[in-house]
């Protein structure tokens, strides 16, 4: 991921109620579509580890 244009998922067709990313000054943004103004940073690795963990069923057990 290159550059700080939020992006979001192709699956989300034309909705607007999705979770946007973007890369910024080293970190990874996210932000939900319609809540513009909360944006939550963290590392890449991070993210990889919680992407990885939600893949793996780790956190199954919350919903």
């Amino acid at each position: 991921m290159t550059g700080t244009e939020w992006q979001k998922s192709t699956f989300s067709g034309s909705t607007e109620n999705c979770v946007e990313v973007r890369a910024a000054s080293g970190a990874v943004e996210l932000r939900e579509s319609d809540e513009g103004h909360r944006i939550l940073r963290t590392t890449p690795a991070a993210l990889a580890d919680l992407l990885h963990g939600i893949k793996a069923g780790e956190f199954d057990h919350h919903a």
